[in-house]
């Protein structure tokens, strides 16, 4: 409790950090389960400096990418914790600095890279650590990078498993913000964690509002959402491909959106300079594969969006749990359509893959679990935290609950939708797409139905009363049971699926949310419930006018200090704390000191320039 208070400035733990903290101090394993944003680091970090000072020795924190790594270590050493990290981008000279600085003690907690760990060299240097019974604890975070049923499987994690059977007698903790029950068994047989005690905390994140939009121009649908709900906020836009990162990039550019472009085919210069300019510049939008984003520290970013459906709900979690992780009001919006489900499908299917069926079938029902959360009317939180294995009730906070959709009965279309796969197949011997067939339910005699004399089929015609939108809907739903099947050997291609026989006979009934709902929810602002966590953080539309002048002098104050010191502006303070201090308006550094997320070292190194700042400001 000291150690938080005093080195972190935060008045209390939250949820289950205070056991977790205790049981590795005491030297105990452990499974983190716990979501973007809910404090994870400072289970490990804290231990740390305790074992440290109880002369245990060295952290080892696993770390799967250097800017997670850089943004770790500055802001440890921002609040006065002995930190350093080894990595590919250092020379021999810098990476023997580090090391010796670890072998003297001068170091609480050392990150590096799982592919680095498992090395000759630096397994040597462990060995000489444990011999001098220097090796407090070791941390490996991002751990279901471990399992193949992840949804970011990286195998040089699996070698990590030698660090318990090398050091038995150094404690260890895995955590990771996104596992379902199989991933969670996958990451304790991996690391040999059968003993290790497993903390699970809620998945909910209450400040996330959720947000899925039917497709119609997805480009003009995003630029409306950040006009209208996040101008000048920094935001991550995913894309499926890298063509589209780039070229989404300019478009926004074009239209005024000041955005960057993100994925591994860019030179390693730029990316990390567009990485740079995300995390220290405010209102910057990043479009990005699911390259960018694991681990990026950035407390402020305003809305993630998804510009394609990711690949499972886990996927999804994790790249929308980017947002606000500093507790303030936050968007997760997607924007999908038949198009997506039909390619995720194709994927898992693809005949050319080498993956067994039984991995094949753990994937279908990942994004059978996605695709569930995106077509359901009712609240979709509760549908998100059910996938993890959590009861919850109407959240108040997504776009089902703050905007109920009007439903359709679907059931009488689904039928007649599958029939026509049959008569045209039967007809024809032939497979075709979801845009052909509707045109011979709605009765269009184009040149290909009069090509193949589908007019003549029982099925043309008797579909017309409802648009294209609607049945492009009705497509989605039967896709997402498996009536329909993507063909992978025939580009966009359907035809019957395993779950058509109980659908053609009559024992299942469709509700679709009505499809034209899609351009109203695509634009305008929405009405929602600015919901924060923890309960004791402020949001910026509760200040009045005084107060926020302060806060607009402090963010710039913060700016000008994070420019002089190359860091980013949240390393400095983080908004919640900078909130804190304009509606509160300390009288001095003791009162200063109470507010959350001002330490000791940075009480020392600012406060008498925030006290300044306040009082400057009328």
């Amino acid at each position: 409790m000291q150690i938080l208070q005093q080195v972190f400035g935060y008045p209390r733990f939250r949820g289950l950090q205070a056991d977790i903290v205790a049981g590795a101090i005491a030297g105990d394993d452990a499974l983190v389960l716990m979501p973007t944003g809910g404090g994870k680091s400072l289970c490990y970090q804290i231990p740390a400096i305790a074992r440290r000072s109880n002369g245990q020795g060295l952290t080892i924190v696993v770390s799967p990418l250097i800017a997670l790594m850089h943004d770790q270590v500055r802001a440890l050493q921002e609040v006065g914790v002995a930190a350093d990290c080894l990595h590919s981008a250092l020379d021999y000279a810098q990476v023997q600095a580090v090391q010796s600085r670890a072998w003297r003690g001068e170091t609480t907690l050392l990150y590096a890279a799982p592919e680095r760990i498992t090395t000759a060299h630096f397994l040597d240097f462990l060995d000489h650590l444990a011999q001098k019974g220097q090796l407090a604890l070791f941390a490996i975070d991002e751990a279901h990078c471990v399992s193949q049923w992840g949804h970011d499987f990286r195998p040089e994690y699996r070698q990590l498993a030698l660090l318990h059977q090398r050091y038995p007698q150094v404690p260890r903790m895995a955590l990771t913000a996104t596992a379902d029950a199989i991933t969670r068994e996958d990451i304790i047989e991996r690391l040999q964690l059968q003993q290790a005690q497993v903390y699970v905390s809620s998945f909910d994140r209450p400040n996330i509002c959720y947000q899925v939009v039917e497709k119609a121009d997805p480009r003009k649908q995003l630029l409306r959402f950040i006009e209208d709900e996040h101008p000048d906020e920094a935001g991550i836009v995913y894309c499926q491909s890298r063509k589209k990162v780039e070229e989404t990039a300019e478009w926004l550019l074009q239209q005024g959106i000041n955005a960057l472009p993100y994925h591994a085919g860019l030179p390693a210069d730029v990316r990390q300079r567009h990485q740079d300019r995300f995390l220290r510049e405010e209102g910057l939008v990043m479009t990005a594969t699911i390259a960018f984003g694991m681990g990026i520290d950035k407390p402020d970013v305003r809305f993630v969006a998804h510009l394609d459906m990711p690949k499972n709900i886990e996927g999804y979690y994790q790249e929308t749990g980017r947002a606000g992780r500093d507790g303030q009001a936050a968007d997760a919006w997607m924007t999908y359509g038949l198009a997506d489900v039909v390619n995720q499908r194709r994927m898992i299917d693809d005949p050319q893959s080498q993956a067994s069926e039984a991995y094949r079938q753990v994937m279908r029902a990942k994004l059978d679990a996605l695709l569930a959360m995106a077509e359901t009317t009712d609240c979709r939180r509760v549908r998100l935290l059910a996938y993890f294995g959590e009861d919850s009730s109407p959240c108040g906070n997504c776009d089902n609950c703050l905007n109920p959709p009007q439903t359709w009965d679907a059931t009488q279309a689904s039928l007649m939708f599958l029939s026509c796969i049959y008569r045209v197949q039967q007809k024809s011997d032939m497979h075709f797409g979801a845009g052909h067939l509707i045109d011979i339910l709605r009765g269009k005699p184009t040149d290909k139905v009069l090509q193949y004399d589908h007019q003549n089929l029982s099925t043309f015609g008797i579909g017309e009363k409802w648009t294209q939108q609607e049945w492009g809907a009705v497509v989605r739903q039967l896709v997402a049971r498996d009536a329909i099947v993507a063909d992978a050997q025939a580009f966009n291609t359907l035809r019957l699926g395993p779950a058509a026989k109980n659908l053609l006979a009559g024992q299942e009934h469709i509700h679709l949310r009505l499809s034209e709902r899609a351009e109203r929810k695509g634009s305008g602002r929405m009405r929602r419930i600015a919901k924060t966590t923890p309960a004791n953080r402020m949001h910026v539309d509760a200040l009045d006018m005084s107060a926020r002048n302060r806060l607009d002098a402090l963010k710039a104050w913060r700016r000008e200090v994070a420019q002089q010191n190359q860091l980013p502006a949240y390393v400095v303070f983080n908004d919640a704390t900078l909130i804190a201090i304009a509606a509160q308006n300390p009288s001095g550094l003791g009162a200063l000191s109470q507010i959350s997320g001002v330490g000791q070292k940075k009480l020392d190194a600012y406060g008498s320039e925030l006290l300044k700042v306040c009082g400057s400001v009328s």
